[in-house]
C-alpha cells in the first residue's frame, strides 16, 4: 500500500556506502537472494545499496521513469500524479536536464519549482530518484566559456544545443558541475521523498572522444600514470614503427586527424579509448563524492548503455562505483531478435550487478524517434518486454518518458502517456503493467537472484574497442555481435548461457566461451589454462586470443596468446587468415564446411558441422596437439579455390582434466546452434553437480524448448519460473509444477500444470 499522508515516514536500516555515516537510510542493503559462491560482493566496489519506496514497508518493484515537469505548466501537474497513481507508478527520475531551471543565471537560483514537484509527488507515495543535473548545461555557461565545449577529432569545436556538450577534463567545467551537485545535497540531502541519486544522465553519449586541449593535457598525465617512463610508453606502443618514438610525455599526442587515408597507431587508439572511459568515470566520481560529503546515506546510480547495438564504456569497471547497477536499454527490431537481444543485453547487466537486483532506468512504452526505422510494439510487448527484464534480475522498470514531448528533438519518441492521453490502449498498457509489477512485488520477487547457468561467454570492452581499428585483417569484426550470436545459439539449443566480463570471475562455470576476444593478456590466457586444467570446456572463437592488452600481435602462430600457451591448449597452429567478401568480384563469397576425422567414428560430433557456411574468416591452422580431433574442415571447390580443402576448421583438443575447442571460421547462429547441440551439449568435463544441487536444478522437460525462454529467479523463501514464448506462435507447457503468480498472454489447461501461453505471452510461477 502506497503512503499518501504526506506525512513523516520512518524508514530503517543501516548506512553503508562508502563514508556513510550510521543515521537512518533511505534504502536497503540486506535484500534476500542467493548465495552461490560467484555472486558476491567484491571488495573493491562500493556497497550494494537499494532504494526504498515510499510504501509502508518500504520495499515493491519500482515503476516510473524519467518525468520532466518543468516542460509543462504547473496546472498539469496535478493530473500528472493523477494518472501516476492510477497506473501505480511509484518512483520517478526527476530533473536530468533542469540545470538551466534550477540555475537560471550563474547568481541566481531557483529551487522553487523543483521543492513543489517533489512534495506533490511524496505525498502522493512516488518517490524521487533525482539526477544531478549536469547532463546539460545552460546556455549561458557555454556562453561564458566556451572552453568548456568538446573538439571533434578534425579539430571542431562542438556546439552546444544537445546533451553532452562538455568537455570532461575541463577543470572550468567541473567547478560549475560539483558546485550545483553541492546545491542540490544541501538542499534535499534530508528530504525523506528523494530515495536516490541519479548521477549525470548516459555518460559519454556525445562527449565519449573529446580532442580538445584539456584532453590532450589530461591524456599525458594519464599517461604518466599509467606507464611511470616514456620508454615504457615508447615499448607499449610500439612507436618504433613509423618513427613515433617520443622522449618526453609532453610529446604525447591524441589520436587527431591525420589524413584522410592515415591508420592512427593502434596501441595509442587503444589507450585513448581507456582514458575516454576514465575521464569519464572519474568525472561521474568527482559528482557523486561532492554530494556524498553533504548526503552520504542515500544510494548513488547512473543509468549504463547496455544493448549488442552499444556499451561505450567499460562497465565492469563503473560497475564497481555504484550502489545499484542501472541501464538504458531500447529493443532491437529484429523479429525474433527482439526477445533474445533483450535477454542477452540484460544477462550482462545481471553480471554488472554481481546477481543483485538491478535498475532499468529507461526503455521504451513503443516507438523511438532516433532509429532509420521506428517501429511501434505490438501484441502485447509494451508489456512483455518489461515483464522479460524482471525475468533476467531487474527489479526496477522504468520508461522514457512519462508524458510525450509537445516539442523538442524527442517529441515523436514513445511514453508512458501519449500524445493522445488516457484513454489509449498505450496507457491502458502502462496501467496493466503497473498492477502485474505489484502482483509479482507481492509474491516476492523483489530481490530474489536470476539463476546462473553452467555456461559464461565472456565480454570483453577492450576487444570491442580494439575490432574498431582499422589495422585488422578485416573491419567487419563486432566481438559484442558475435557474444550475441552465441548467446542466441544456446537458446536455439534449449539452454541460456550467462554473459560475463573476462575481467570477473568466472571459474565456477562449466564451460567458457570466447567469442572474438580479440584481445587477451597472458594473465588472461594462463587463467583459461588454468580453468581448463581443472576440468573446465573452454571454446574459443576465430578471432580469439590475436593481440596482448597493448595491441602487439602474439607470435608463434594464431592464436599466439600466452606466448603461445593459447595454441598449444588448442592443439593447433595458424599460419594465416582467410578473409572473404562481396567486395571482391568474381571471387568465391563463402566456404562450406564438411566432416571432420573419420565421419564412421562413433563420436557423432565429426559430422555436426557438415554443410555448414563460413563467410567472413577463416583460419589455416595446422592440428598440432596429438590427441586434438577435428570435428570440421573446409571442403569442396570454394575451399580448394583458397588452397583450404581439407584443413582444420573446428577442433577438440583435450588439456589436463578439461578441453579446448577452436572454432576456426565465423559461422551464422544456426551453425553454431548445430554445435552447440552437437558438441557442447554433453557435460562438460568438469566435476558433475551435487545431488542436492542437480534436483534444485531440474526444471521441467518443456521448459528445455527453444521456443522458450526459462529463467528461474530464486531467494531463500521461494523460486519464480518465468516462461516466454521466442516466437510468434504460442508455446503449450505441460507438468509444470508451481502456484500461477502471473498470466500475461497466457491460458490454464484443464490438466494442472498445463499451460498455453500465446506470442508475446508471459507465465509466472512461484513454488
Amino acid at each position: 500500500m502506497q503512503t499518501k499522508n504526506g506525512g513523516t515516514t520512518k524508514i530503517s536500516g543501516a548506512s553503508k556506502t562508502t563514508g556513510v555515516s550510521e543515521s537512518t537510510p533511505l534504502y536497503e542493503t540486506n535484500i534476500p537472494g542467493g548465495t552461490s559462491p560467484d555472486r558476491t560482493d567484491r571488495t573493491d566496489r562500493i556497497p550494494f545499496a537499494w532504494p526504498k519506496l515510499l510504501t509502508e514497508n518500504g520495499r515493491g518493484i519500482a515503476f516510473g521513469g524519467d518525468y520532466n515537469p518543468d516542460q509543462w505548466p504547473e496546472e498539469i501537474w496535478g493530473d500528472d500524479i493523477r494518472l501516476m497513481e492510477k497506473a501505480g507508478v511509484n518512483t520517478v527520475a526527476l530533473a536530468i536536464f533542469s540545470w538551466d531551471r534550477i540555475q537560471p543565471t550563474e547568481d541566481r537560483w531557483n529551487f522553487g519549482w523543483l521543492d513543489r514537484i517533489i512534495e506533490k509527488l511524496g505525498k502522493a507515495g512516488i518517490a524521487t530518484d533525482l539526477a544531478s543535473a549536469t547532463a546539460t548545461a545552460p546556455l549561458w555557461l557555454y556562453e561564458k566559456h566556451p572552453e568548456v565545449l568538446p573538439r571533434d577529432k578534425y579539430g571542431h569545436q562542438v556546439n552546444a544545443g544537445s546533451r553532452q556538450s562538455w568537455s570532461p577534463t575541463s577543470p572550468v567545467f567541473k567547478e560549475y558541475a560539483l558546485t550545483l551537485c553541492r546545491k542540490l545535497a544541501e538542499r534535499y540531502g534530508s528530504n525523506p521523498y528523494v530515495t536516490a541519486w541519479h548521477m549525470g544522465n548516459e555518460y559519454g553519449w556525445n562527449n565519449r572522444e573529446d580532442y580538445s586541449d584539456n584532453a590532450l593535457e589530461a591524456f599525458r598525465a594519464w599517461c604518466r600514470r599509467k606507464y611511470g617512463t616514456i620508454d615504457a610508453l615508447n615499448q607499449a606502443w610500439g612507436t618504433t614503427f613509423w618513427g613515433q618514438e617520443m622522449n618526453d610525455f609532453d610529446e604525447v599526442l591524441i589520436p587527431r586527424f591525420m589524413g584522410a587515408d592515415s591508420m592512427v597507431n593502434p596501441g595509442q587508439k587503444l589507450d585513448f579509448e581507456r582514458f575516454g572511459n576514465d575521464m569519464l568515470l572519474d568525472f561521474y566520481k568527482a559528482e557523486r563524492d561532492a554530494i556524498a560529503e553533504i548526503c552520504p546515506d542515500k544510494p548513488f546510480t547512473t543509468n549504463f548503455m547496455v544493448s549488442t547495438d552499444q556499451c561505450c564504456m567499460d562497465y565492469a569497471d563503473w560497475a564497481n562505483e555504484v550502489n545499484f547497477v542501472s541501464n538504458d536499454h531500447y529493443f532491437h527490431e529484429g523479429g525474433e531478435m527482439h526477445l533474445d537481444e533483450l535477454a542477452c543485453s540484460d544477462a550482462l547487466m545481471d553480471s554488472f550487478a554481481l546477481g543483485k537486483p538491478w535498475y532499468v532506468m529507461e526503455h521504451s512504452t513503443s516507438a523511438v524517434q532516433w532509429k532509420p526505422l521506428n517501429m511501434r510494439k505490438r501484441k502485447g510487448e509494451t508489456v512483455r518486454d518489461s515483464l522479460a527484464h524482471v525475468a533476467m534480475g531487474a527489479d526496477a522498470i522504468n520508461f522514457f518518458q512519462w508524458r510525450a514531448s509537445a516539442f523538442g528533438a524527442e517529441s515523436f519518441h514513445s511514453a508512458m502517456v501519449p500524445h493522445a492521453g488516457e484513454d489509449t490502449k498505450l496507457f491502458r498498457q502502462v496501467c496493466e503493467l503497473g498492477e502485474t509489477l505489484r502482483t509479482l512485488a507481492d509474491a516476492g520477487v523483489q530481490g530474489s537472484e536470476l539463476e546462473r547457468s553452467d555456461t559464461a561467454i565472456l565480454f570483453s570492452a577492450e576487444s570491442e574497442w580494439a575490432t574498431r581499428s582499422e589495422t585488422l585483417p578485416s573491419m567487419k569484426l563486432n566481438h559484442w555481435h558475435d557474444v550475441r550470436d552465441w548467446y542466441r545459439a544456446f537458446l536455439n539449443a534449449g539452454s541460456r548461457a550467462d554473459i560475463v566480463p573476462l575481467k570477473y570471475d568466472w571459474s565456477a562455470y562449466k564451460t567458457v566461451v570466447l567469442p572474438t576476444v580479440l584481445m587477451l593478456s597472458a594473465a588472461d590466457t594462463q587463467r583459461l589454462a588454468d580453468f581448463a586444467a581443472a576440468g573446465g570446456r573452454v571454446v574459443i572463437g576465430y578471432a580469439t586470443g590475436l593481440i596482448d592488452e597493448n595491441f602487439h600481435t602474439w607470435l608463434g602462430g594464431y592464436p599466439g596468446a600466452g606466448n603461445g600457451l593459447l595454441h598449444d591448449m588448442l592443439g593447433i597452429r595458424g599460419e594465416e587468415f582467410n578473409i572473404l567478401g562481396a567486395e571482391a568480384e568474381g571471387e568465391p563469397s563463402e566456404i562450406r564446411l564438411g566432416d571432420g576425422d573419420s565421419a564412421a567414428s562413433a563420436d557423432s560430433a565429426v559430422s555436426v558441422l557438415n554443410g555448414a557456411t563460413t563467410r567472413l574468416w577463416q583460419n589455416d591452422v595446422n592440428v598440432t596437439g596429438e590427441h586434438a580431433q577435428v570435428l570440421a574442415t573446409y571442403a569442396g571447390e570454394t575451399a580448394d579455390e583458397w588452397d583450404l580443402d581439407g584443413t582444420a576448421a573446428v577442433t577438440r583438443n583435450p588439456y589436463g582434466a578439461g578441453e579446448a575447442y577452436f572454432v576456426g571460421c565465423d559461422l551464422d547462429v544456426s551453425d553454431l546452434t548445430r554445435f552447440v547441440r552437437g558438441c557442447l551439449a554433453v557435460q562438460s568435463p568438469k566435476d558433475a553437480p551435487s545431488p542436492e544441487s542437480a534436483e534444485s536444478a531440474k526444471s521441467p522437460e518443456s521448459a528445455e524448448s527453444p521456443d522458450v525462454l526459462h529463467t528461474v529467479r530464486k531467494s531463500p523463501e521461494a523460486t519464480f519460473d518465468f516462461y516466454l514464448p521466442r516466437g510468434k506462435k504460442e508455446i503449450a507447457l505441460h507438468g509444470i509444477e508451481g502456484e500461477p503468480i502471473v498470466l500475461f498472454r497466457t491460458e490454464q489447461g484443464e490438466e494442472s500444470g498445463s499451460y498455453v501461453v500465446h506470442r508475446n505471452g508471459v507465465l509466472v510461477l512461484r513454488r
